[in-house]
């Protein structure tokens, strides 16, 4: 199962040799911020459900979706509360929700996992983005990360952060994840072996650096880190083309090895890569992905739930 949201963006984000940022426009923006899914048997082709329209009423962004422990499905992403007081006073949120089915969902509440974080000078962080969880087994806890910064846009010198909890109900104060050379975003845990594999999206652009939006991936034995970045083959270290954002990572279904899916999100497309060991990747060229997917979330459903999800959701097209 795949879920994402639907967007062309409207411009480019450039920086000149002067540091100012300049937008590019790019054609037929539109933007469509609530819950699509599709569904594959081989990871590389992808088939929408209910005519690539959403499947739930809500507004979110970058939406995770996995199944807990207890079955239950949970739902975190970007968006939040509108209230502009809760902002002003526990910073921005994500928004949390929950479904037995894929098919109705109730929203639970906004996440303020920022709110007892401060820099210097009192300041709460601007953003919280593509908030991910994951699951520790052995100590029945979820550990929430996601990217915020206090900058005055996202993508500015942003870290990853996390908070631990067990409940859903209360919550660790938030602490830096992953705090690389770069700008980071978009990051997305497995772990294999024993080791966490931390991909994540390097957010470096313009004069001064060169293009550098683009997938990379760290390890670490432990998952608070610290993690060990890996210097891929493209672009001076990374494991995608730029420019590439929102990384999920699944086993293949057909052979031995891993599939990397992400999106091109300025040249409204996507791409797959495969890989045998999670490090040295190779770009599939014969896949298919709903038109202006963005985002995308990869997770394991059985037969039953797919023929459910179909018949709750059926495409004419």
């Amino acid at each position: 199962m795949l879920t994402y949201f639907r967007q062309r963006y409207p411009t480019r984000i450039e920086i000149n040799a002067k540091g100012e940022t300049i937008e590019v426009p790019l054609p037929n923006p539109m933007l469509i911020a609530k819950l699509h899914i599709a569904l594959s048997t081989d990871g590389r082709h992808w088939t929408a459900l209910n005519d690539n329209k959403p499947v739930w009423d809500q507004f979110v962004r970058d939406q995770f979706i996995h199944r807990g422990s207890d079955g239950l499905w949970r739902l975190i992403a970007t968006g939040g509360s509108n209230d502009a007081e809760a902002r002003k006073k526990y910073g921005p949120s994500c928004t949390f929700a929950t479904s037995k089915d894929l098919i109705h969902w109730q929203f639970e509440e906004s996440l303020y996992l920022m709110k007892d974080v401060k820099d210097e000078s009192g300041k709460l962080v601007n953003n919280i983005w593509a908030p991910e969880f994951f699951y520790d087994e052995a100590e029945k806890e979820y550990t929430l990360f996601w990217s915020s910064t206090y900058e005055d846009t996202g993508w500015k010198k942003s870290r990853l952060w996390y908070s631990k909890t067990k409940d859903w109900k209360t919550f660790t104060t938030a602490k830096v994840l992953f705090s690389p050379p770069y700008s980071v975003i978009d990051g997305t845990l497995i772990k294999e072996n024993n080791t966490y594999y931390l991909f994540h999206k390097e957010e470096e652009f313009g004069v001064k650096t060169g293009e550098r939006r683009g997938i990379r991936v760290a390890t670490s034995k432990n998952i608070e880190g610290p993690y060990q970045i890996f210097n891929g083959p493209l672009n001076k270290g990374q494991i995608a083309p730029t420019i590439t954002e929102g990384p999920s990572v699944m086993k293949d279904p057909l052979k031995k090895g891993w599939l990397l899916l992400y999106d091109y999100p300025m040249a409204d497309k996507y791409g797959i890569s495969t890989s045998k060991d999670l490090m040295n990747w190779k770009i599939e060229e014969n896949i298919s992905i709903p038109p202006d997917a963005r985002h995308g979330s990869v997770s394991k459903i059985t037969a039953a739930e797919a023929e459910a999800l179909k018949a709750a959701y059926p495409s004419t097209k």
